[in-house]
Order: structure tokens, then sequence, then C-alpha cells
């Protein structure tokens, strides 16, 4: 549930570097957040689980373009404030760790002969 959003104390811009989060991971995945590993996941922690759990952010897939309108929709009903100059990191770190994946339905199946069940 997405709500209560406040603006970090540290003015629209959090940053920081990877030694402030917990480090101690395995395949690249910070142990405290569940986040992948990269120089923005600082932004992402900082701009993202204040309200949420990282969890929101595994579970779900999108493009960069579906992130942005979570983004927006979050400003617009949650009280996310404006991401200002980290909004372009953050939207690279989503859309490069939780794209869409390939996975998923097989193929249509092709030149089938359907029949009247009697």
């Amino acid at each position: 549930m997405l709500s209560f959003c406040q603006s970090p104390d540290t003015s629209d811009n959090v940053t920081g570097t990877t030694d402030s989060l917990h480090l101690a991971s395995t395949d690249s995945v910070d142990q405290a957040t569940g986040l992948i590993i990269d120089k923005s996941l600082p932004l992402v922690v900082g701009n993202c689980t204040g309200c949420h759990s990282a969890q929101l952010i595994t579970q779900n897939r999108a493009t960069r373009e579906g992130w942005k309108s979570m983004i927006v929709w979050m400003q617009e009903t949650q009280k996310l404030w404006d991401l200002g100059e980290n909004e372009e990191a953050i939207l690279d770190y989503l859309s490069t760790h939780y794209a869409p994946e390939q996975e998923g339905r097989r193929e249509n199946l092709q030149n089938i002969q359907w029949y009247d069940l009697k």
C-alpha cells in the first residue's frame, strides 16, 4: 500500500554511495532490501523505500515508460515528491534491472485441425 509519503529530510536530492547500504550480499543483491546493487541503488532506496517496501519494486516488471507512469501515479495520488534530476537515474535503474521478462506464455498454436467432440 502506498501512502503517507513525505519528502526525505535531505531535500529532493537523495544521494549516497553503496557504502551506506548493506553490501554483504550474494549475486549482487542487497540483502537488506532485495534490490540489485548498482550505482543508483542509493537513489532508489532513498526515494522509493521510504514510502513502500522494496518488494513492491522486485515483484513488478515494466518498461521505462511503465515505471514512469507508476512514478507519475504515485506523485498524483500518493504524495510522492518531484524526483528532480534523480528521476532519470531511478528510471534507468528500474528499467534495467526490473524490465519485462520474455518468459511467459508460449506462442499461439498454428495450423490446428479442430474437431467436434461427440
